[in-house]
């Protein structure tokens, strides 16, 4: 009996006392199977073929977590660009003038096909990023197919629910190597749908699943040229966001490549849409569920290595629980496993590349320099990093601020709801954020405070089709999902897709000159001297002189001289804006319904001057009386438009498969810079301005350089119709000039 015995290590008995977890192993054969079949060297993928230009360098894909090749992808140059960007605009003509079902059958097939191969598809994920199967099995996939399934229905219902809209045309998407192939599908998906053709320029750390996915949407049946696939390195991404046949640009990414992609597009009259970066708050108050709340802050910030957009990097804790959390936080870490990513019991794996490692160490080493309190568990040799907690840190700490981009987080505590709003929102970012407590109207008030995209109440990272993802700030604009997202990829019936050159301006000298005025010869005057008219600036609800004590000459369209007035610099652009701050947040806590009278009383009260902007429109701009009365009585009409939306856009309750409510609410952006031009000035000025403020933004106004007086008549116009001082602010002169401060 004895030889029968047979002895385990660990024993059975040592591990129901540890109740370790042992490996669980995802086989990877049928991956590189994949990969072999390819001979591990993948060529482009443009008109549902594999293209292998000839002369072109390769790049080596490794595994993250274990350094393993996997294959060599191709970097292509801008004439492979040129060739895939002509067969989506050529693939175009046919796959736009399918009905709406017929799309909705080729994004159906696609989501089937998708399902069938989800397995694969989240190997080569786990494989190429780095992250654990656990992740790219239960979350990335699932809700790949649920955009494709939720964007199916959306082709089928496009001529019914939005029957004066169409495509765009060619959709230059360009992702990051987070989430490689679930921002692919964030941006493919709605595109598709709305009758849009794709170039897609995956990241360069992670093309595998981009090239898998093309592959797959072939094998679905999606007509050739309509789903490309182009591979190189980052300035590819430029490359595609500038050619000549790209109209629409779709970005998510680093706030700094946003900037540079946002500047390469404006003035071309191509559409973009940027998800950036975020520094996402995660609040707790001291009455939340504190055993749910650290389950919730896993989520938010070790969720994908905390390689994560939104990942929830700053906790702020309520000061009578904080220490007691951070306690609890410190315990579940302890028993974080931190491991190879196609383990199925790791919760977290490698970081995606040395580089990126690199950087999150050194942020770290920072904030102990700082004399901060660094908190570690173990995590194994290579690409790895292990989950980190930072306390005592300042709200200025440079690991506070900025995005870090790793499993990093940094505590701080909070004293009132008043301060943690406030340290919440003490960011360039505002993609999401989360309130955690079990005092349901507390964590909404706190909610609609904070100033993020995405606001989540006791649970973090929760992304459905249905609900629209994106930031503010400087964490880009457009919306990923819902509804709202069919509108980055479509445009009015009635405009153009005219795709013009890049200006030819010199950025850094562009509007820098402040252009002081000169005394103007005006030719003499018959009969007596008329009196002065020299308009100021209008700003906090006053008329205010320039800072630069310069004035400029207006004169009419027969040349005579009309007015003088002030000529603004940028100490008056940052007065106007300190006004507009200051008025916003008491303007958007007014009720629609006052919001709304005003603009009415906007309305009555140009109505009845309406003779005297109709006779300084003739005068200045040399239009007919008819033209004149015309563009007035247009104003007017637009301002009535406008009034009717103050309380008829307020949000909707999304229909999605997360347990509970999800609201979309219609938030104000703030402080909006309008610029107008000089074609129909008095109507361009009241059509810009009057949907700004009836959706509670303040704004700060540059008239028509060349036709400023009509704006400025609406001084007296404002202030009898009860709209607050701050709220509409007026700034003449160099359109340029102030464009540039603003």
């Amino acid at each position: 009996m004895d030889s029968l015995k047979k002895t385990t290590s660990p024993s059975v008995c040592e591990i129901f006392n540890s109740m370790e977890y042992g490996p669980a192993p995802e086989s990877d054969k049928v991956a590189k199977s994949w990969l072999d079949e390819h001979d591990r060297k993948f060529g482009l993928f443009i008109n549902n073929e594999w293209v292998h230009p000839e002369g072109r360098k390769f790049y080596e894909t490794k595994s993250p977590g274990n350094g393993e090749f996997l294959a060599k992808t191709t970097q292509g140059t801008a004439d492979d660009v040129e060739t895939a960007v002509c067969a989506a605009k050529e693939a175009h003509k046919s796959w736009s003038a399918l009905s709406g079902h017929e799309r909705a059958r080729h994004l159906y097939s696609i989501a089937r096909h998708v399902q069938k191969h989800s397995r694969l598809i989240a190997v080569i994920e786990a494989l190429d990023n780095g992250k654990s199967i656990r992740e790219t099995r239960d979350a990335d996939v699932p809700i790949v197919v649920r955009h494709l399934y939720y964007y199916a229905g959306w082709a089928q219902l496009m001529e019914e629910t939005l029957p004066n809209w169409e495509s765009i045309g060619v959709v230059g998407a360009i992702v990051p190597w987070n989430f490689p192939l679930m921002l692919l599908t964030w941006k493919v998906a709605p595109a598709l749908a709305m009758g849009n053709t794709v170039v897609l320029k995956p990241a360069t750390y992670t093309r595998l699943s981009a090239l898998l996915f093309a592959e797959i949407c072939a094998e679905a049946g999606l007509p050739a040229g309509v789903f490309n696939v182009v591979t190189g390195g980052g300035a590819m991404g430029q490359i595609l966001a500038e050619h000549r046949l790209v109209d629409k640009v779709a970005f998510t990414g680093s706030t700094e490549i946003g900037k540079v992609l946002r500047v390469a597009t404006a003035g071309t009259g191509k559409k973009i849409s940027l998800e950036l970066g975020g520094k996402s708050p995660v609040l707790v108050y001291h009455n939340a569920d504190l055993d749910s709340a650290v389950e919730s802050v896993v989520d938010a910030i070790w969720f994908n290595q905390g390689q994560v957009c939104s990942a929830g990097s700053k906790l702020l804790v309520q000061e009578p629980v904080y220490e007691k959390f951070i306690e609890k936080l410190k315990k579940r870490l302890a028993s974080f496993r931190v491991g190879k990513s196609m383990d199925k019991c790791v919760d977290m794996a490698a970081i995606v590349d040395e580089s990126q490692r690199k950087s999150i160490a050194e942020y770290v080493e920072g904030a102990k320099e700082e004399g901060a309190d660094v908190f570690q568990v173990e995590a194994p040799p290579g690409c790895y990093y292990p989950p980190t907690l930072i306390t005592g840190v300042s709200t200025a700490s440079k690991v506070v601020m900025e995005e870090i981009f790793g499993p990093v987080l940094v505590a701080l505590p909070f004293r009132t709801a008043k301060e943690a709003i406030s340290i919440a929102n003490n960011t360039m970012y505002g993609l999401g954020a989360s309130v955690h407590s079990q005092q349901l109207p507390l964590a909404l008030e706190t909610a609609k405070m904070i100033k993020s995209g995405a606001v989540w109440i006791n649970c973090h990272n929760m992304f459905d089709a249905a609900a629209g993802f994106g930031g503010y700030k400087q964490s880009g604009f457009g919306r990923d999902g819902g509804r709202e997202g069919l509108f980055e990829y479509a445009k009015p019936g009635w405009q153009t897709s005219e795709i013009l050159p890049r200006p030819d301006l010199d950025l850094k000298k562009f509007g820098s000159v402040y252009e002081g005025g000169a005394p103007s010869l005006n030719g003499g005057h018959d009969g007596p001297v008329p009196v002065d008219r020299t308009y100021k600036l209008y700003y906090g609800g006053a008329q205010k002189r320039p800072d630069g004590n310069y004035c400029r000459t207006i004169r009419s369209a027969e040349g005579k001289i009309l007015a003088q007035v002030g000529d603004s610099n940028r100490k008056d652009v940052r007065n106007a804006v300190e006004a507009a701050i200051k008025a916003q947040p008491g303007w958007e806590k007014k009720s629609p319904f006052n919001r709304q009278q005003i603009l009415y009383y906007i309305a009555e009260n140009l109505e009845q001057r309406k003779k005297e902007f109709m006779n300084l429109l003739e005068e200045m701009t040399g239009v007919t009386t008819d033209e004149a009365q015309t563009e007035v009585e247009k104003s007017i009409e637009r301002l009535f438009y406008w009034a009717g939306y103050a309380d008829k856009y307020g949000g909707t309750v999304q229909e999605t498969q997360l347990y509970g409510t999800v609201i979309k609410i219609h938030e104000p952006l703030g402080v909006i810079g309008v610029v107008c031009g000089d074609r129909h000035p008095l109507l361009s000025f009241v059509s810009l301005m009057a949907p700004a403020i009836a959706r509670s933004n303040s704004v700060v106004m540059v008239p028509s350089q060349k036709y400023p007086l009509l704006a400025l008549g609406l001084y007296q116009v404002f202030e009898t119709s009860d709209l607050p001082g701050g709220v509409v602010n007026i700034l003449t002169g160099n359109s340029d000039h102030l464009t540039k401060y603003l």
